[in-house]
């Protein structure tokens, strides 16, 4: 039968575990609804009563509805699965003992067709069985499903948000019976607003095993999975983790945070690694592939397509504790700043993502920058390893990339031969500068220029390139500039 298009599709999904005793009942309740164009899909998950046979009884006599089985693998796996045969515009998942008035899906269709906002549509909801009375909802808002599901699992929403979740229900076991709370903040922690249509549309049946009462008190593992999946949200919306103790979670975190202070800077352009930054430090320590380790350790990571160079910063001693921790930016926080300075001056620099800084107890403790990973192969000091068909060209490109910090009042005071990147592969060198916590910004003149190169040991040729060029861009002599690069370096190797 052909629907005209203010009647789109409702796929109402029930998904059904030995529940012959109500099956029936709930198959009746939604083909009394009012709504024109609906198809019920049903998937069995292992029952071994009857719930099988009358699913398929019913299949049999209504075109409208599809059976499906599959092994016992839980309630999210039965609703995944129904919703991925689903062919509707809109979901309405319904529990196989619960029923439903027949004015919802029409009014919750309507809502959400002119509502292009709103993303998730319920109702009033009234107990039945060994329980009556109506179920109290606080209103709702972000902070307060940060804490706890206030939204229950029999609400109207559009297939393509389902579809944008990874995973759709979270079928893990440790969140069995609150799937429904993950999958609401999955859908909301990208924007959207929800709807309680005020009218009882769901009674809820309550008996002696319903899943209210078998998972009323949270486990820790429910928590702890919850802060796994939706960090970013927590943290947006209780400005920190989900405490076992949900109610005081905000309030534990401002405490938390007068003691053990964080700083988390994401930069715009990678806003899709905010989870990935607010897990810093727990995440640097349980993963990732060490790619150098000293003073300061640098990781690297593979996360969400993107190869993240994580550099963690040594702790100060006492001093630079307080230092850091009042008076100074950390390390991390200077690199950061520094590479988008380098970056608007037209000098390549490994993009920054952002920066994490830790206090505990008022005092610095510790701090993470990161970058996307640089492409470029060698450093400066590959020089003395390789033989270079572009030797030259390297050199100068180098040198037009100091120049070009200099004239924008860029001096880096750690330049060393690891802290230069180059890639000679093809066209045009591309030279990127790296480890930036160690920068000055002044008027840099022919000397101090001349000086900044005195950490790269050079051959008299490979000076003469160097400072001709450098000149060159700056408009300096270049004898000049030979003779005092020549002394810089001649000074530097001797230090």
């Amino acid at each position: 039968m052909k629907h005209a298009e203010n009647t789109p599709l409702v796929s109402v999904i029930i998904p059904v575990y030995n529940s012959s005793e109500f099956l029936e009942e709930t198959l009746l309740s939604v083909l009394s609804s009012a709504w024109p164009n609906m198809e019920i899909v049903i998937v069995d998950d292992g029952s071994t009563d009857d719930s099988p046979a009358i699913a398929a009884r019913y299949a049999a006599k209504y075109d409208s509805i599809r059976f499906l089985q599959q092994a016992n693998a839980g309630a999210a796996a039965a609703r995944n699965r129904a919703i991925a045969a689903a062919r509707g515009e809109y979901i309405l998942p319904v529990d196989a003992d619960n029923l439903i008035s027949p004015d919802y899906i029409k009014e919750a269709v309507k809502t959400l067709k002119e509502n292009p906002q709103v993303k998730v549509v319920s109702c009033e909801v009234e107990f039945f069985g060994l329980k009556t009375g109506r179920i109290k909802y606080p209103p709702f808002s972000y902070r307060l499903l940060a804490r706890k599901n206030m939204i229950d699992n029999c609400a109207m929403y559009r297939k393509k948000d389902w579809d944008e979740i990874e995973g759709g229900y979270c079928e893990c076991k440790e969140i069995s019976g609150r799937e429904d709370w993950d999958l609401w903040i999955s859908m909301f922690k990208t924007g959207g607003e929800f709807v309680r249509l005020p009218f009882v549309g769901l009674l809820y049946r309550e008996r002696k095993n319903s899943y209210r009462k078998t998972t009323r008190n949270l486990k820790r593992s429910l928590v702890n999975l919850i802060n796994s999946r939706h960090r970013e949200f927590l943290y947006e919306q209780l400005g920190g983790k989900l405490h076992y103790h949900r109610t005081w979670s905000r309030l534990i975190n401002t405490c938390c945070g007068w003691i053990h202070a964080r700083k988390t800077v994401v930069d715009p352009s990678f806003k899709s690694l905010s989870t990935f930054m607010l897990g810093l430090p727990s995440i640097f320590r349980e993963q990732g592939e060490t790619m150098f380790q000293g003073r300061n350790e640098l990781r690297l990571f593979h996360w969400e397509g993107y190869e993240l160079a994580v550099k963690s910063y040594k702790r100060p001693h006492a001093l630079n504790a307080v230092i850091y921790g009042f008076l100074r930016a950390s390390k991390a926080e200077r690199a950061y700043c520094h590479a988008l300075r380098l970056l608007a001056a037209g000098v390549g620099t490994p993009a920054p993502v952002g920066f994490v800084t830790c206090r505990r107890y008022f005092l610095f403790a510790d701090s993470f920058s990161v970058t996307l990973r640089s492409t470029c192969p060698y450093t400066y000091r590959d020089f003395a390893a390789h033989t270079f068909v572009r030797r030259n060209e390297i050199l100068e490109a180098i040198a037009r990339t100091t120049a070009r910090m200099h004239e924008n009042g860029i001096l880096h005071r750690d330049y060393s031969a690891g802290n230069i990147l180059f890639d000679d592969a093809s066209g045009a060198i591309a030279v990127e500068i790296v480890d930036l916590n160690r920068m000055s910004f002044e008027k840099t003149g022919l000397k101090k220029g001349c000086r900044n190169f005195e950490r790269l040991p050079a051959t008299d040729d490979m000076i003469a390139v160097m400072a001709t060029c450098y000149a060159k861009e700056r408009g300096f002599d270049p004898e000049t500039c030979i003779a005092g690069m020549k002394a810089a370096i001649m000074h530097g190797g001797k230090s």
